[in-house]
Formats: structure tokens, C-alpha cells, sequence
């Protein structure tokens, strides 16, 4: 993946990433400004949030066809269910789970099956999928349903019923739902958390699903609490969404265990452990998961579906997407089916001259990709079109590390970035995993944008991570 950090904007931001004073004067001047929940550390990157913001979700159309990958999560591939010619209505079943630790897929739309063979994704290996021809003539209603009513149900019927609707961590994790709420020996879950930060710059998909799909997610959240034995709920939203949190607590019923706070606005505000320190003051210990402090995280978006879909008994077949970014010729926030095409997408918001890159997620942690033909999966929460880099404009050169500590201040978990940086090149992988905890590093990319060096601090760590992978996995399919 390229260095995508310098291109969050064309003169301001890649500024105020060189610049190790103008990052400092930032973050104490947003610190006086905002009095909120926060973490320590962190950074404040431009958020180009004013794009979409105020636009309401919008459905997208079908495409032609629909590209539907089997492994859309973290755990094993779905198995299809299906065979090519075969016939499909909008929500049925076309793949199922292979193992606790895998989630089924349903038709995103009315049609029938052209071909399952592979493709390529935004990551790079090529997965099995299923490719889906749309019928465009067809009505597109989800006739594929079955009601039921949480209320009746007890946790262990709902946590298998959250795994039979495909749910995924929609904030980008992609970690099975039904796995989070799954009790785990010795834990004992007191508070559920809601993430609502969607720290991310252009990214308003969640802060729209907050304001318009309001009762789904109330719904989801009082489903989540059941299965997962917690007391009470918090919804942590970051204060550049102050419309969202009002909006909450006026429409939660005063009855209910669920309450919404503001945090300050600060990257990575969204990952589980930051949003825990922040609104609860713990400290999820090294090595450890949020059930470790008796918490359980989900995203609002994942709740919002969860709420809609588990009382109807019918599959994850779309998702909000932002569309956004300086290329995008109409901004905004979308219905998208599963499967559709980027290319397609671009297509219908149109789009303002070349594009340098498109970005899956948002700039700081998704991904480059290398065709538009790869598809939106479950997991896709933006699709961020960048302006081509100005020939006239050298590529940043990368220099030597200075020690100037600016990655330390602002690492989230308290690693030593520029030490890891040097392990890193001297290929000395291991070291880097038992002396220097590289495992505690989630990516967040906050080194690489204050490094006046211009160094791909987090690019190196990715690296270092999936050979250490390789090489235990190796290790292991070796005989005793």
C-alpha cells in the first residue's frame, strides 16, 4: 500500500504531517477548545467531514452484477449454497457457515448465478466468490424472511441468530458478531460500548445511521445486552457530532439502561481500546480483549443492522457507504447492496477529473486498491477518491530518523515507533514482537503522519507482523 497519509489534502494537510511544531500547537489548541473524554496520545488529523455530513442516506442502484466474496470476515470462507444457472430472490441464503468462526451470505438482489470462481481483492490474495446477475426488471423486495422476537428469545437463540443474519464488524474489523457475545469462561460483561467516534477523516456513514436509523439501533443495542449479559450501554460519539448526541438522548426512552456521550474528536477515538480508556478510564491490559475489563464493543452500524435484521430473520445484504474525497464530483452517504463493483459506484457519483487513488475505508487505515473491479464487502465503510500527485511535485523523500520523539507522543498504545522503525529495517522481526510488543500495534498509521522523516512507519510494522505470521504458521506445520 503506498504512503496514502500525504495525500489526506494537498497543501494543509501534508503541512501539518512535516511539521512536528504545527502538530503540537494543533492538538494543545484543540485540547483547550475541547474539554471531553479522551485517551492519551492520539493526533488530530484535517477531517473533510463537512462533505458529507449533512447529506442524507441515499439508496444506490444495482449494478449489473453483483460480486459476492465467501470470506467477508475474519474466520473461515462461507461455503456456497448455490450453483451456476441457479435462481435467487433478494435475501436468500447462497452461502452458509463453515465453522463457529465464519459467517453465511445472502443474494444482495434478485437474480441468478453466473459463475463462482475467484477474484481479487482490495488485500491482494484472490478469494472464491460468487458472481451474482442482477434482474433488473425484478422488484427487489427481501423476499426471503422469517420473524421472530428477541424478547422471547434467550441469549444462547440470539447469539446463534445474529450469526444466521451474516453480521460483521461494520466499522472495518470485520470480526463476526455472534463471536463478541459469546460468553467467555471466567469474563462477566457489565457495560456494552457503542461506537459512534467514526474518527476517520471523510468517513459519516455512522454519524448518519445515528441520526436516521435511530430506533433500529436503540433495538440492536437492547438485543446486544440480552445476549451479552451487560447492565447498562454507553453510545461514545465524538464531539464533531454534537447534532448525533443530542439527537439520542432525546429519542432513548427514559427506561431503558442506554446513554450517549460526547468524547473528543481525536484519532483513533474509535478503536475499542482508546473508546474504553475514554468514557469507562480502563485499561484493557496488554495482549488482552475489551471482555478482559468486562466490556463488549460494537459499532453503531452493526448494532443499527442488528436491530433491523435479527426481528425479521433476514441476512446482511447492504450497508451505508461514504462515497467522498476531492475527486468526487457528488459526495455522499449511501444504501449500498453487497458486491456492488467500486468502478460502478464511482460511476454514479461521478467524478471531477483523474483520480490518484481510491481508498477503501478511510485514509488513514484502508486500503489502496489496485482495480476498481473489486467489490464492497461487508466490511467497507467509505470509498475515498484522492487527486493524482502534482508531477511537478518530487515524491516526499524519506530520511533517516531524527529522534525527534513526535511518533512517540503521539502513539496511541505507548510503543516506541522509531525503535521499531530500526528493528524493522534490520529485518530483526522478532525482536520487535517479544523485546519492543509489536503485537499491541493495530495500525492506526498515527507514526507515519507526525514522522517528519516522511518514514512508512506503520507500512514497516504490517510487514514485520505478517512475516512474524508466516513464520510462526510455518513453524507449527512443521513435524516434532
Amino acid at each position: 500500500m503506498k504512503h496514502q497519509t500525504a495525500a489526506l489534502d494537498s497543501s494543509l494537510a501534508s503541512t501539518t504531517r512535516r511539521s512536528a511544531f504545527f502538530q503540537r500547537m494543533n492538538q494543545r489548541l484543540v485540547r483547550l477548545v475541547h474539554r471531553h473524554k479522551t485517551f492519551d496520545h492520539g493526533i488530530y488529523p484535517i477531517e473533510h467531514k463537512e462533505l458529507t455530513a449533512g447529506k442524507p442516506i441515499r439508496r444506490m442502484p444495482f449494478a449489473n452484477e453483483l460480486v459476492i466474496p465467501l470470506l467477508q470476515h475474519k474466520g473461515r470462507p462461507a461455503v456456497p449454497l448455490v450453483k451456476v444457472g441457479q435462481e435467487v430472490v433478494r435475501g436468500e441464503p447462497i452461502a452458509h457457515a463453515d465453522h463457529f468462526v465464519s459467517v453465511p451470505m445472502h443474494a444482495p438482489a434478485t437474480g441468478v448465478v453466473r459463475a463462482i470462481g475467484l477474484i481479487p481483492t482490495a488485500e491482494g490474495p484472490k478469494t472464491q466468490a460468487i458472481f451474482l446477475e442482477v434482474y433488473q426488471a425484478a422488484s427487489q423486495e427481501v423476499l426471503y424472511d422469517m420473524h421472530r422476537d428477541p424478547q422471547q428469545m434467550t441469549s444462547t437463540e440470539i447469539i446463534q441468530a445474529v450469526q444466521d443474519t451474516g453480521l460483521v464488524g461494520l466499522g472495518g474489523g470485520a470480526f463476526p458478531s455472534h463471536i463478541k457475545m459469546h460468553p467467555q469462561e471466567g469474563r462477566k460483561i457489565h457495560t456494552l460500548l457503542a461506537n459512534g467516534c467514526e474518527c476517520e477523516p471523510y468517513l459519516t456513514c455512522d454519524h448518519r445511521i445515528m441520526l436516521e436509523h435511530t430506533d433500529a439501533l436503540i433495538s440492536g443495542i437492547m438485543i446486544a445486552l440480552k445476549a451479552v449479559g451487560a447492565q447498562r450501554a454507553i453510545i461514545g460519539v465524538e464531539d464533531n457530532k454534537l447534532d448525533a448526541v443530542a439527537h439520542l438522548r432525546a429519542r432513548i426512552p427514559k427506561a431503558l439502561p442506554i446513554t450517549a456521550e460526547a468524547v473528543q474528536s481525536k484519532y483513533p477515538q474509535g478503536a475499542e481500546k482508546m473508546l474504553i480508556k475514554s468514557l469507562l478510564g480502563s485499561e484493557v491490559p496488554a495482549g488482552g480483549l475489551p471482555a478482559d475489563v468486562g466490556v463488549a464493543v460494537f459499532n453503531v452500524g452493526t448494532l443499527a443492522q442488528m436491530g433491523d435484521l435479527l426481528p425479521k430473520g433476514r441476512g446482511l445484504i447492504e450497508r451505508v457507504v461514504t462515497i467522498s474525497g476531492p475527486r468526487v464530483a457528488r459526495p455522499g452517504n449511501f444504501m449500498v447492496p453487497i458486491g456492488t463493483p467500486v468502478r460502478f459506484l464511482l460511476e454514479q457519483v461521478g467524478l471531477t477529473g483523474p483520480v490518484g487513488e481510491v481508498i477503501l475505508g478511510g485514509p488513514m487505515m484502508g486500503m489502496a486498491v489496485a482495480s476498481l473491479d473489486v467489490p464492497i464487502t461487508k466490511s467497507i465503510s467509505g470509498v475515498v477518491a484522492l487527486e493524482p500527485r502534482d508531477p511537478a511535485i518530487a515524491e516526499p523523500q524519506v530520511y533517516p530518523c531524527i529522534k525527534c520523539g513526535e511518533c512517540l507522543s503521539a502513539c496511541p498504545v505507548s510503543l516506541n515507533p522509531s525503535m521499531l522503525g530500526e528493528l524493522a529495517l534490520a529485518r530483526e522481526y522478532e525482536t520487535m514482537a517479544k523485546v519492543y510488543n509489536l503485537d499491541q500495534c493495530f495500525e492506526c498509521g498515527c507514526c507515519a503522519y507526525v514522522c517528519p522523516s516522511n518514514i512508512p512507519l506503520a507500512q514497516y510494522f504490517r510487514i514485520a507482523k505478517s512475516i512474524n505470521r508466516d513464520k510462526k504458521h510455518y513453524m507449527h506445520q512443521q513435524p516434532n
